[in-house]
């Protein structure tokens, strides 16, 4: 579970500047970042972080990015797209980081301003260089979050075998990250649905991804997963102090579930729940119109859009998401998609 100390909201109750700032994460197709180490001449000498600066009055994010970017690196960007804004309180000041994603430029980056580059390997640890600035530890962890994000749909003991065929395919084509949800199953038939998710669970393991379980699923369960994916619900309980049915509110929810912690969200108040519990990502929705929420319609990219860049962590989009809206989704803030029939 991240941090759950730094919301995204600005403020100077400290009495510290407030600076805002624009960060590029600068992605190579196989994964790496780049990080620049501060020069001599500034504060933090030494330490390592992402490239950017602040921003200047009048100045989008996406525009600070490129003005800084191609002062800093002298490169031109040609595919950016906004991620996480995220707070971070500094002994003399308060920094507001929106990182941005940024996967095409033109030209090689150069160090401008006398500083070190390095691509690095964010799945290592630990990395080739530091130390890192504070503030790039929490977007260095997120980008170990695969982009995509299947949820189960086994419906019963019948369903199990053809699903599990399907689960085999989705993890041979690279799904990563896998969420063991069967409500249907939660409250009948409880031996047979733990059985098909500890089978789930073994086939994801063998492939190398994760599986979390959704906490609509019983708390025993969930130390055996490899985290906890809450429902919105569930999550504003526990932001609350107030445990779940059935929960032992004396246990601290690592001690329950350590691993990843997921949250699904509809609502900034959710999202509040989702960062107040340190969660390490939240999924948002419903997007698009989907047959999960039949005459219901979606949120639309506009209002996705605002919630996520509040969210203060990573936001996966759901609803009518597959590949095809995938492009989409980064461009309005998502770190990815998540989904049920086309992940």
């Amino acid at each position: 579970m991240s941090d759950p100390t730094h919301a995204p909201a600005p403020g100077d109750a400290a009495g510290k500047p407030f600076i805002r700032v624009a960060a590029g994460v600068i992605l190579k197709p196989d994964g790496s970042v780049l990080l620049g180490r501060r020069p001599a001449d500034k504060p933090w000498p030494g330490w390592w972080e992402l490239p950017g600066g602040k921003l200047e009055p009048g100045e989008t994010v996406l525009e600070a990015l490129a003005r800084e970017l191609k002062e800093e690196l002298d490169i031109e960007v040609t595919d950016a797209s906004p991620w996480v804004t995220y707070t971070h309180e500094y002994p003399k000041n308060i920094v507001q980081l929106a990182f941005c994603q940024v996967r095409g430029w033109v030209g090689e980056p150069r160090c401008m301003e006398d500083q070190q580059l390095a691509w690095v390997d964010p799945s290592r640890t630990p990395l080739p260089v530091g130390p890192l600035l504070p503030a790039t530890e929490p977007p260095l962890r997120w980008l170990r979050l695969p982009d995509r994000y299947l949820i189960t749909a086994i419906g019963g003991a019948d369903g199990l075998a053809a699903y599990l065929a399907r689960l085999e395919k989705a993890l041979s084509a690279g799904v990563r990250l896998v969420q063991f949800r069967e409500p249907a199953w939660a409250g009948n038939g409880a031996e047979d649905a733990h059985a098909a998710f500890r089978r789930v669970l073994r086939q994801c393991r063998r492939h190398g991804a994760r599986c979390l379980v959704n906490s609509c699923h019983p708390e025993s369960w969930w130390a055996e997963a490899d985290g906890v994916h809450l429902r919105a619900a569930d999550a504003r309980l526990r932001a609350a102090g107030v445990p779940a049915s059935g929960a032992d509110a004396t246990r601290p929810l690592q001690s329950v579930a350590p691993g990843l912690l997921g949250v699904s969200a509809h609502t900034a108040a959710d999202l509040d729940a989702a960062r107040a519990l340190g969660a390490d990502f939240a999924v948002l929705g419903h997007v698009l119109d989907t047959p999960s929420h039949p005459g219901q319609a979606g949120m639309g990219w506009a209002r996705f859009a605002e919630l996520a860049r509040d969210a203060g962590l990573p936001v996966f989009a759901i609803g009518g998401q597959s590949e095809a809206t995938l492009a989409d989704a980064r461009r309005h803030g998502a770190h990815g998609i998540a989904g049920i029939r086309r992940i």
